[in-house]
This record gives structure tokens, C-alpha cells and sequence, in this order.
């Protein structure tokens, strides 16, 4: 019987590299309406009230790697439509550029980047009952999304913005891989996350409980490629967020039967994916 994970598992917290602590910090608070949970003079927690979403570590000495696997992007889910218009409204005004747009049928989305060049997405989903299923799972595309329309949600409301709103959280993780069928072997047949699509031999998409998608991985630039180096710009680790230690254990005995190597720590289980990435199986509420 094939593997599954519990329906209720979700992406949890990032953490990043990032060689100017204060500039990061700076764009995500000023730009993107982050609250600063956390700071020292090493390291920043930022999320919203109770719920922390990102981990900046400093880093002066880092650097960006070329051609190598980690993060292609995380995807902050805002609770409705106005909620991303008014983020992206503002976003605008304090000077922020997109990178680009997309209508994804399941979901409407922009895309940004902050100074250091992590890839970032902002986006709504639309309702499940309005979300295509067939044989071959959700059907998604990226299609053009209108955003200036989108912007136009934002005009006429009363409440001024006032931040990343209670309701945002982490709704997916995308990341460049080497190879996808071993990605697949990982994320699908091991931890046990539906495949929900596929982008030809590119591009899969994994996901717990009939979502679009938690985790993506593609190999658009990275196929073959080998992780960053230790001092890298970017991605350290994710939280892949359980419901319980039942699960916990659960999911860490298939690993173990693998073979696959991981350590047990007191906030949770770390494990590699094939392609190097680094991700952390946790039930705290905090990282979810």
C-alpha cells in the first residue's frame, strides 16, 4: 500500500542565508509588512502574531551560487483577493518591483524577489469547488493574470494597510532539484505527499489533503546540479509542519526504512532530499 502522509501536514517556516541581515529585515518589514518577532544582531524571526513564517541567519561572508539546487521560491498565501491587492498595492508604492504575474486556475499569484534574490510569491487561492480535477490530478496553468484589476480590489477600502495580515501563512515551498524522479522517489513515494501535477519531466508538484500544491520541485536551471555551497545566499532549511508526534514518527520510520540518513533533533527531524535540499519534519504550531 502506497505511503501517505496525514491530510493536515502544510509547509511551515523558511530560513534563509541572507550576507546583509539589516537590509533583508528592512525589505521584508518595510516592503512586505513582516512583523519582527525576534532580533539579534545575528539573526531576525519574522512572521505574523503567533505565527513565525520566516528565519533570516546573517551571514556577511555568504554569497550567491550559480547552478546549484535550493530554492526557487516561497509562496506566502494571503486569506482572500483584497487581502493580496492591498499587500501588492503597497508593495508597489514603496518602490518594490514584480518580476511577474500569473493566473494558475487554482490560485492568482505575483512574483517578487528580495535583495538577495530569493524568489518570492505572493498569492490567493480560489475556492476548491472551483478548482479542475481529472485523471491526471488539479489541473493548473499560468495563464496572464490582469494586475491592474487585481490592484483595483484594493481601492474604496476603509482600513488602510496595516501589514502582513493575522491570516497569512506559509502555502507552499518550490525548489530546484537535480533530478525529478528521484525528487518524486522522495517527496512522493517516501513521505508520502500526493502528486498533484506535472510540468512534462520538469516540473512535479506534491501535495497532503487534496491541495494544489504544498511542495513543488522543478530542474528549470538545475538539473544535475549540486547544492550550494555551505556559505551560500538562500535557503538553510524548511519546515515540513506535521499535525502530531504520531505522524512524526510516522513519517521518520519510512525514512529510516529507506535508508535514507536523518537526525533526530529537539525541534524536529532533519533530512536531506536527493537533491541536497535541507528540511526539518516538525508538530510545532509555531513553524505551521
Amino acid at each position: 500500500m502506497p505511503a501517505t502522509i496525514h491530510p493536515e501536514t502544510s509547509a511551515g517556516a523558511v530560513t534563509l542565508t541572507a550576507s546583509n541581515l539589516d537590509q533583508a529585515v528592512e525589505f521584508y518589514t518595510r516592503k512586505l509588512g513582516f512583523q519582527i518577532l525576534f532580533q539579534d544582531e545575528s539573526s531576525a524571526r519574522l512572521g505574523t502574531t503567533g505565527r513565525k513564517l520566516l528565519t533570516l541567519i546573517g551571514n556577511p561572508a555568504a554569497r550567491r551560487a550559480l547552478h546549484s539546487t535550493g530554492l526557487f521560491h516561497f509562496a506566502i498565501l494571503l486569506p482572500s483577493r483584497v487581502e493580496l491587492a492591498k499587500m501588492l498595492r503597497h508593495y508597489i508604492q514603496a518602490g518594490g518591483r514584480l518580476q511577474g504575474a500569473a493566473d494558475h486556475l487554482v490560485s492568482e499569484a505575483v512574483y517578487l524577489a528580495d535583495p538577495e534574490g530569493t524568489g518570492i510569491e505572493l498569492y490567493r487561492d480560489r475556492p476548491r469547488q472551483e478548482w479542475i480535477r481529472d485523471v491526471s490530478g488539479i489541473r493548473m496553468s499560468t495563464d496572464r493574470l490582469d494586475v491592474e484589476s487585481l490592484i483595483a480590489e484594493a481601492d474604496g477600502q476603509t482600513q488602510s494597510w496595516s501589514g502582513l495580515p493575522e491570516g497569512a501563512r506559509m502555502g507552499h515551498v518550490h525548489l530546484r532539484v537535480a533530478d525529478i524522479p528521484a525528487a518524486e522517489r522522495f517527496y512522493h513515494d517516501v513521505l508520502g505527499f500526493d502528486i498533484t501535477a506535472r510540468y512534462g519531466d520538469s516540473a512535479s508538484f506534491f501535495s497532503a489533503g487534496g491541495y494544489h500544491h504544498h511542495f513543488a520541485a522543478n530542474t528549470w536551471g538545475s538539473a544535475g546540479a549540486p547544492p550550494p555551497p555551505a556559505n551560500a545566499v538562500g535557503l538553510q532549511e524548511f519546515v515540513v509542519a506535521l499535525p502530531d508526534e504520531a505522524e512524526r514518527k510516522r513519517v521518520a520510520g519510512r525514512i529510516q526504512a529507506a535508508g535514507i540518513p536523518m537526525e533526530e533533533t529537539a525541534d524536529g527531524v532533519l533530512v536531506r532530499d536527493p537533491s541536497g535540499n535541507l528540511l526539518r519534519l516538525s508538530f510545532s504550531k509555531k513553524d505551521s
